[in-house]
């Protein structure tokens, strides 16, 4: 894709100053529309003072079409005000690239597995596994725009000793019983009970059917049993030896922080870590340039065990992600609600859904950076206002989109005016930082940066429209090409996030 405009003027600036650039957007309108500190981080190796190397900047800067004039500020910052035909260049290539700008940023396309979700099939869904769900799907959706092609995956846990207590406790209800002391009692133990079949395969069902509702498409399902099954020749792969009646994987010798037993020697059973890499050796098998695992607070230890397990494997180990997400709390009517699977009393994912809807339930799932718990007020994400961010963002795309609804068949136009008000200024230029929100949102795995864009760029569109008529103004044309380059981002921002962009609210 072609170089956008803030990136292309960054290359113009670093052709002048001989050393990279990168461009800030003062937090006042004085200081310019960008401004730039590379005169203070070069004068040290040019041997010369700040302020000199700022004004030489400043000078040649100021030759170059996009910009109007550039002033130097302080001990060296060069502040640039950009003429009217760089805005109208930016909107341009937005326009040109439509739905697509922003995307296609991965400099090597990569086939990438994302494993997300993987939730012991003993229950429907609970808020913590929908934020893996939430969060993990996100890291896809970002990945997928880059360029990558992506897989997401689910593990079933399909055999071991709560998938056992599950169908005991199932079974328990069937007979008219009481299920085992440890076993689970929540309502949906009876719901199952009253259907025939295995209860593990039906509530897998309810699973894949919460998660579709749920815009998570999952494309493999893949069962621990099945990769049990891939022990023995993976073990055979890995450097091990005995002691204290046991087989252990040297993992330490690969960054792990310990060795990781594999076999019990008095009965030759395997241990959880072998089933690890097998599964590693699986995944890897299936020709995946990379691996993502997205997992639990509860499995921080996993990140050096996965890895070692890839390099002992052949793998290069920066080739598998490890990606931890915190808790969920759940707040209504002021009071944080306790949960317990077991007992039956744990937020469901359902039961969130049916409160405050999809959309602002993906929303609030990603809004923090995965390594912070969340906590959900259930009665603000309710709320129909302005108070609401995701009913907020939504609202300027409807809003946008019911302008273009009354344009009927005039057409847009990137066409700046002389003069680009300060508000057409802010928002031209709040769209130009899409591309590298997204880059950076992608290579670090944080897509809780695109709400926080997504209720800046709103903010900068509502008060655009307060203070500028687009339909039947002089710069109809060109307001409306603004208004069609917001309308694409914010439903982009949105889409990566797995929320709707509505036409009406």
């Amino acid at each position: 894709m072609p170089p956008e405009a803030i990136r292309r003027l960054e290359s113009e600036l670093e052709r002048l100053a001989g050393a990279p650039v990168a461009l800030d957007r003062p937090s006042r309108p004085e200081h310019g529309d960008y401004a730039t500190n590379v005169a203070l981080q070069q004068a040290p190796r040019d041997g010369r003072p700040p302020r000199d190397l700022a004004e030489s900047l400043a000078r040649e800067a100021a030759r170059l079409p996009e910009v109007e004039r550039a002033e130097v500020a302080g001990p060296g910052f060069v502040n640039l005000f950009l003429a009217s035909g760089w805005y109208g260049d930016a909107l341009a290539e937005m326009l040109a690239a439509a739905e697509a700008y922003g995307g296609g940023s991965a400099a090597v396309q990569e086939r990438v597995q994302v494993e997300l979700v993987s939730a012991n099939p003993t229950g429907p869904l609970t808020v913590g596994s929908a934020r893996n769900a939430a969060y993990g799907d996100s890291v896809a959706r970002l990945l997928e725009f880059a360029g990558h092609e992506v897989e997401r995956e689910y593990y079933v846990n399909d055999v071991g000793r709560q998938t056992d207590l599950f169908r005991e406790s199932v079974e328990a209800r069937r007979r008219g019983e009481e299920p085992p002391v440890v076993g689970y009692t929540g309502d949906y133990v009876k719901e199952i009970a009253a259907e025939e079949g295995d209860p593990v395969e039906r509530m897998l069902k309810v699973i894949e059917e919460e998660l579709v509702e749920f815009r998570v498409p999952v494309d493999t399902w893949v069962l621990q049993g099945e990769v049990e099954r891939e022990i023995p020749e993976a073990v055979a792969q890995v450097d091990t030896y005995e002691a204290e009646g046991t087989t252990w994987a040297r993992t330490s010798a690969h960054g792990d922080d310990k060795d990781r037993p594999l076999v019990r020697s008095s009965d030759g059973s395997y241990l959880y870590f072998a089933g690890d890499v097998a599964y590693v050796r699986n995944k890897f098998g299936r020709g995946f340039d990379r691996l993502i695992y997205v997992l639990g607070a509860d499995h921080h230890g996993y990140v050096g065990r996965l890895k070692a397990a890839a390099s002992m494997l052949g793998y290069d180990p920066d080739r598998l992600e490890v990606l931890i997400y915190q808790l969920v709390h759940i707040v209504e009517g002021g009071a944080a609600r306790q949960s317990s699977k077991r007992r039956g009393d744990v937020v469901f994912l359902q039961e969130l859904v049916e409160k405050i809807g999809i959309d602002a339930s993906r929303w609030y799932l990603v809004s923090r950076g995965h390594d912070q718990p969340i906590d959900i007020d259930l009665d603000l994400a309710k709320e129909r206002s302005e108070k609401n961010p995701v009913y907020y963002v939504q609202y300027a795309h409807a809003r946008i989109a019911g302008i273009l609804r009354n344009a009927g068949e005039r057409q847009p136009s990137a066409e700046a005016p002389e003069e680009v008000a300060g508000e057409e200024r802010d928002l031209i230029k709040r769209l130009a930082e899409f591309p590298e929100v997204v880059r950076e949102a992608t290579e670090r795995r944080g897509p809780h940066a695109i709400p926080t864009y997504a209720i800046r760029l709103a903010d900068d569109f509502h008060r655009f429209y307060h203070h500028h008529r687009v339909l039947q103004s002089e710069q109809e044309a060109f307001r409306l090409g603004l208004v069609v380059a917001t309308k694409n981002v914010l439903a982009r921002s949105l889409d990566l996030i797995g929320v709707e962009a509505p036409e009406r609210m």
